[in-house]
This record gives C-alpha cells, sequence and structure tokens, in this order.
C-alpha cells in the first residue's frame, strides 16, 4: 500500500454522533454519575494496594475525576513507567485510528499487503491470509515470539523476518497464541504504511490530543519501534488514555477515536489461556463484582482497567523487572477493582 501521511481524517458515521447515541448504537451501558468511594474505602483501597508486595503506583478516576492519585516505594504517578505489553493496548488503539484515516483498509486487510518489500520472499504462503484483525486478536497462528521464544527473537537480526518466517502452530483465526511479535508487525505494518515512525504517529494521534507525553522507547535492528514492549508512559498519561477509552474516544469533548472502533475493540474474538478470559483488540474482557470490565495487562503488573458501567478507570504500575507472579498478582489487583466497583455503586 502506497504511504498515506497525509489523508484526511474520515470518522465512521457512528464516531460523529453525540455519545449517548453511540453508546446506544454500540449496547454501551448508559449509567448516572457513579459515587466516589469514601474516605474510608478510599484509604482502605490505598492501604491494599500499598501491601501488594510490586506495586508501585495506583490511580482511580470516578465519573472523570481523579480520586486516587498514589505512589508507593518512592514511586511516582508523574514519573515514566515501562508500561510493558500494556503497549499492546495503546497499538491497537493505533491501528484503530489507521482505519479511521484510511491508511488501513479495514482489520480484514492482509497485513502482508501493508508491510511490502518487509515480507521473507521464502516465507510459507499462508502468511498472505494473516489479517490486521488477526494479529490485533492474537490469532495469526504463527510460532509465539514470547514466552521461551522471546530472548532469541529479540536477539535476532530482523524481528520482522524473524517473526513472519515461524511455523504455524495454529491455523489463521483460530485458538489463541499470544505472541508479541504480532504486534510488531502491527507497528511496523504504521510505519511502512504511513512513512512516519510508531513513534511519530503515536505522538500525533494519542499523545497531542490527549496532552500526553509519549517519550521514545525501544526500537528494532530496522529501527521500527517495539510494537508491544519496552513503552514507557506516566500513570496519569495512562489514566487519561484509559479515560479517553471510558468515553468512547472522546477527551475534553474533542474525538480521538471512533466509538465503533472501542466496541470492536472489546468484542470477544478468543480466549485467553493465561487467565482464562476473553481477548479482543488489545484488550482482555472479563466480569468483576458482577460488571463487564475490560483492561490491559503488562508483565508484572502494568494495569489499566476500564468498567464503563461504573464510570470507572483504574490503573496500577507495578515492578517490571523479573520475577513476576503473574495471574496471582493479577487477582489481587482485580480484588481491589471489586471493591471500587462496590464502592461506586452504593458510594460507599
Amino acid at each position: 500500500m502506497p504511504n498515506a501521511p497525509s489523508m484526511p481524517r474520515t470518522l465512521s458515521i457512528r464516531g460523529c454522533l453525540p455519545a449517548f447515541l453511540a453508546a446506544l448504537l454500540g449496547g454501551w451501558p448508559l449509567t448516572a454519575a457513579a459515587a466516589a468511594p469514601s474516605p474510608d474505602v478510599r484509604e482502605h483501597i490505598i492501604d491494599e494496594a500499598r501491601q501488594l508486595s510490586r506495586s508501585h503506583t495506583l490511580m482511580v478516576a470516578v465519573d472523570g475525576n481523579t480520586v486516587i492519585d498514589e505512589g508507593f516505594r518512592g514511586h511516582a504517578t508523574d514519573e515514566t513507567a515501562n508500561i510493558k505489553s500494556l503497549s499492546k493496548t495503546l497499538i491497537a488503539a493505533l491501528v484503530g485510528a489507521a482505519i479511521d484515516r484510511g491508511v488501513i483498509e479495514s482489520v480484514d486487510q492482509p497485513v502482508v499487503e501493508l508491510l511490502g518489500d518487509r515480507v521473507p520472499a521464502d516465507a510459507d504462503s499462508r502468511i498472505n491470509r494473516i489479517t490486521v484483525g488477526n494479529l490485533l486478536s492474537m490469532q495469526a497462528g504463527l510460532e509465539p515470539t514470547s514466552g521461551a521464544n522471546y530472548g532469541a527473537w529479540v536477539n535476532s537480526a530482523n524481528w520482522v523476518r524473524d517473526a513472519l518466517e515461524r511455523p504455524f502452530v495454529e491455523d489463521i483465526g483460530g485458538r489463541m497464541v499470544y505472541s508479541t511479535g504480532n504486534t510488531h508487525l502491527l507497528s511496523a505494518a504504521l510505519t511502512e504504511a504511513t512513512g512516519r515512525s510508531t513513534l511519530a504517529l503515536a505522538r500525533d494521534w494519542l499523545g497531542a490530543p490527549l496532552g500526553i507525553a509519549i517519550p521514545p522507547w525501544t526500537r528494532d535492528p530496522q529501527g521500527i519501534y517495539f510494537g508491544g514492549n519496552e513503552m514507557g508512559l506516566t500513570p496519569r498519561a495512562i489514566l487519561r488514555f484509559g479515560e479517553m477509552i471510558r468515553q468512547q474516544g472522546l477527551h475534553d469533548g474533542e474525538r480521538v477515536l471512533p466509538a465503533d472502533w472501542i466496541d470492536q475493540s472489546w468484542q470477544p474474538y478468543t480466549h485467553s489461556f493465561f487467565n482464562d478470559d476473553d481477548y479482543g483488540y488489545g484488550w482482555f474482557l472479563t466480569t468483576i463484582a458482577g460488571e463487564s470490565v475490560y483492561y490491559g495487562w503488562g508483565y508484572g503488573g502494568q494495569l489499566l482497567y476500564v468498567v464503563p458501567s461504573h464510570a470507572l478507570t483504574v490503573v496500577m504500575t507495578s515492578d517490571p523487572t523479573p520475577p513476576s507472579n503473574g495471574s496471582a498478582y493479577n487477582e489481587r489487583v482485580e480484588a481491589l477493582v471489586g471493591e471500587l466497583i462496590e464502592a461506586t455503586a452504593r458510594g460507599g
């Protein structure tokens, strides 16, 4: 696909509708303004977060108002944190912005059309059927570059080539195979399709409208910004991003992402064997305290939770270095989210 950095932005019809109508069309819950937790509940939540062995910061917004802004162990919410795989959620948002602008045709577009000569000539012909959506939902079917394969992948001479030359271990569109290589292919596709770096796109399409700083992060040997790991953001920036998502793509009344893209991103396309939750486009989907919750998850406990029915957004950053107890730690954080859901329901 030819470079299209100056193509005009074309919002979908639903993306232009007032927020309440977009919510009706997308099945979004419409609720009265949520009540902030009482001071006692707030202090209890902060104390429990402080007791988590890896916790660095906790931020909570209710109905657009920040009600908790706490740092632990010498960390602060205005300091940049390595958000690890939580960055996959932001890369997915960039893909939605690219589709909105006509840079990417749709989630059904084969990624090889976007990657151009970055595609190895000797790769399995089946890669021609891998779509943008397959990569977003971790259904590309290729052997993962994460887990035991991560070290060899990031030490390879060409991360894009290495990811595309891996053997197929599942059918395309089949079982979830979590792989950071999938998101890195999306970063490469964004760069190739626009002629601009993923950093420049992130600053233009997310950073500027949200008023947040996005510093440079790790790049591969060809200069492609790492798609899906090592991105740095402050917890306050993450909260602002999460609040924009909760408000169906709006920030201060201005549209950042189409509402229908967020609706698409929160559909269950596959299922995670890591934690038994469903997975959309860069988001995990679960139920906490009886409410639908959408979250991004990075190694070590870098977490963003959005609970639309309670106008609630929660950010937790944690120690990003090994070892991490993974899902066990997340379960303790989810218990805090559950308490916040109950507190905002009763104004407790």
